[in-house]
């Protein structure tokens, strides 16, 4: 089992120099959210998608949340949609190439529809409550493709795959990255399973891994939020014509790099608005 690290001079920067162009050439990405009072996670990963470089960013909010949200945004548009038929009509628009769900989406049935016909698009980041709802329905499962990312930690892995998860636990430095591997290869898209040690893996076998350890360890990130901030990076940069894994790659270093630049005190709204410095610093 082959795995290739993750560092900065192994990243493809490419993908983060905008060419000249009008918004729309640059992706819209749309991002749904929870009802009142749980919108604040997918306004991060909003303002996350948009700081990496999405032209363009609709959060989808229940109508009832929409007042709400918008007395918190600016740059970031808003979208009705209340269900899962209203999301299937928002997809309509082929100029939206990415989006997330599961940030404080919530786990009703509401909730569940939206998962199902957030399937039906072409790119999709499904993390946090939309992880959950995936362990509970094998349909939601069966329609998992090779142009979905799943971003869980290990608890919401082992809700997912319970047996890898234990597997996961095996001595060896390889168990996670084999779990891992096999979970892709069993859902057919992109797995981040999140942590210190961070293993990305594809449906072909690609394995890759970043260590927040030693120079690189970011004990700040352990902090609510922060993983709602990745998925938005990572829905910003399918977005901009990222592939899955390419785009999970990118932003799971950018995050940590961005953590490090920030120290202690670090909260999740910090992220986004540090990475300006993180392309900079890159060379972009």
């Amino acid at each position: 089992m082959t795995i290739s690290e993750i560092t900065r001079e192994s990243l493809d920067v490419a993908l983060l120099r905008k060419q000249p162009g009008h918004k729309y050439d640059h992706g819209h990405a749309l991002i749904l959210s929870g009802g009142p009072g749980q919108t604040g996670a997918a306004r991060m990963a909003a303002r996350a998608a948009l700081r990496i470089g999405a032209g363009a960013v609709t959060l989808g909010v229940p109508p009832a949340a929409q007042l709400e949200t918008a007395m918190q945004v600016t740059a970031i548009m808003l979208q009705r949609v209340p269900d899962g038929a209203a999301l299937s009509e928002a997809l309509k628009d082929s100029r939206i190439n990415a989006l997330c769900l599961g940030p404080a989406l919530g786990l009703g049935a509401r909730a569940a529809d939206m998962v199902k016909a957030a399937l039906a698009a072409p790119q999709v980041v499904l993390d946090a409550d939309a992880i959950t709802l995936l362990s509970q329905d094998a349909d939601l499962r069966a329609a998992l493709h090779p142009g979905c990312v799943l971003t869980p930690h290990m608890g919401e892995f082992a809700r997912l795959a319970p047996d890898l998860a234990e597997a996961a636990k095996a001595e060896g430095q390889g168990a996670k990255a084999q779990a891992a591997r096999d979970a892709a290869t069993r859902f057919g898209c992109v797995i981040l399973l999140k942590g210190p040690e961070t293993i990305i893996a594809t449906p072909e076998g690609d394995l890759r891994r970043h260590r927040a350890t030693q120079d690189r360890a970011t004990p700040w990130l352990a902090t609510a939020g922060a993983g709602d901030v990745l998925a938005g990076l990572i829905t910003g940069l399918l977005a901009r014509g990222g592939a899955p894994v390419e785009a999970a790659t990118l932003a799971t270093w950018m995050h940590a790099e961005a953590a490090l630049l920030h120290g202690p005190g670090l909260i999740a709204e910090d992220l986004p608005d540090l990475m300006p410095q993180v392309l900079r610093d890159l060379g972009v």
